[in-house]
């Protein structure tokens, strides 16, 4: 069984590891090898949003959830990063700089089941791609919510400075869109 508080106290032990992404990769990947556990423990996901699990210097985890269909703009997160889908999908894009702009430079789709690592100095940007809310518990080395991130406009794909609360607001009009929707079916 998914027990939150243990698996949030098993990862800040592993975090003091020398490989702290690799040992707290393979946490997540036994949790969400169980998905229906997970989803027994955190509940099936009904709205986006970022959740904290827990929040310190060296550790962030979050229990993220995309709304059917959403989209958050490519932004990095100058820490490494680990992924692990308990239920539905995550398309990402991964982009590499050209000079003031970016480019995609690759993509990867994760499914239930699956936990994947993320480089500190990667790039990318989220769809849900389903018609079903997507939730995945998000490792992170370092404070998510710390300044120093970037994203990128998703028109013109140029660099400014990461604004949670812009990303707080795509989340909500995504549950916007998802209610309004409803009424629709």
């Amino acid at each position: 069984m998914f027990d939150t508080e243990e698996f949030v106290e098993t990862c800040k032990i592993a975090a003091r590891e020398s490989d702290a992404q690799k040992s707290i990769r393979e946490i997540l990947a036994e949790a969400v090898s169980e998905p229906g556990e997970v989803l027994k423990s955190l509940g099936e996901p009904s709205q986006a949003g970022l959740h904290k699990l827990y929040q310190a210097d060296e550790l962030t985890i979050l229990n993220i959830v995309w709304a059917p269909l959403m989209t958050l703009m490519p932004h990095n997160h100058n820490m490494w990063a680990i992924i692990g889908i308990y239920t539905g999908r995550e398309d990402n894009i991964f982009w590499r700089r050209v000079g003031d702009k970016i480019e995609a430079a690759g993509a990867k789709a994760l499914c239930e089941g699956d936990a994947e690592p993320l480089g500190k100095d990667i790039i990318h940007s989220v769809t849900n791609p389903i018609e079903k809310f997507t939730g995945g518990i998000h490792v992170y080395g370092g404070d998510f919510f710390a300044d120093g991130r970037s994203e990128w406009d998703p028109e013109a794909l140029t660099e400014r400075d990461y604004d949670v609360d812009r990303a707080r607001r795509v989340f909500a009009d995504a549950n916007a869109r998802f209610e309004a929707g409803k009424g629709a079916r």
